[in-house]
């Protein structure tokens, strides 16, 4: 596979982990009791952005490197051939 194929497969699969890290360990407005005036409500007291980020880029590179290595597996291929 090209350098420019598994950077953009990468990407996605960044971009998809990040939406499933996202909800974990959020807390909203209400549930932390200080709603700020003119904000949602459902909108995160803190967010903790780095280390959700962080988080993403590790799970994304793990999936990545099951990825590659089903993708380079003998025993797979045969079955996807």
């Amino acid at each position: 596979m090209q350098i420019g194929s598994l950077i953009a497969i990468y990407f996605v699969v960044w971009w998809l982990t990040l939406f499933m890290v996202l909800p974990f360990g959020a807390r909203s407005q209400v549930d932390a009791g200080q709603v700020i005036r003119g904000s949602e409500p459902g909108a995160p007291a803190v967010l903790r952005l780095w280390p959700k980020l962080l988080v993403t880029s590790v799970l994304a590179a793990l999936i990545m490197a099951l990825l590659m290595w089903g993708l380079s597996n003998p025993l797979l291929r045969q079955y996807w051939s």
